[in-house]
């Protein structure tokens, strides 16, 4: 693992400040990450649950994290694909956390997937894989 868990903290609260609002991080291991959402009413849709852009920075925020422990910290990596399947609709008021993992981390991309759970159940409410561009070094 290249960096810390406090390491990545304080990169994400200062090159990134605007990541807060998706999640905050909760562990962080060798290309893994784990992160959770306090759901309030600014993440609900109509019909009383979470939504979908929700899970979605969620998930992808923490599969930056996952893939920042793998190459360091990288401001320039960017998502160029996210693909989403929601599986069964969360807990309206209760946290979404999602845990992320590294599949494969290449000179130039890399490429992962996540689970976002509904806090209290056991089975997911979305999964998803997204590829990061990593700037070249140089």
């Amino acid at each position: 693992m290249k960096i810390t868990f406090e390491e990545l903290q304080a990169f994400l609260d200062e090159q990134f400040p605007q990541g807060a609002a998706f999640g905050s991080l909760q562990a962080l291991g060798d290309g893994w990450a784990e992160m959770k959402l306090e759901v309030s009413d600014e993440h609900l849709r109509p019909g009383g649950t979470v939504s979908g852009p929700a899970m979605m920075g969620l998930a992808d925020v923490t599969l930056y994290a996952a893939l920042l422990s793998r190459i360091g910290l990288v401001p320039l990596a960017v998502t160029t694909n996210l693909n989403i399947n929601f599986l069964r609709k969360p807990v309206a008021h209760k946290a979404i956390w999602a845990r992320a993992s590294m599949l494969k981390v290449g000179r130039t991309m890399g490429v992962g997937e996540v689970f976002v759970y509904s806090e209290g159940a056991d089975e997911p409410v979305a999964h998803s894989t997204i590829t990061y561009s990593v700037p070249p070094q140089r």
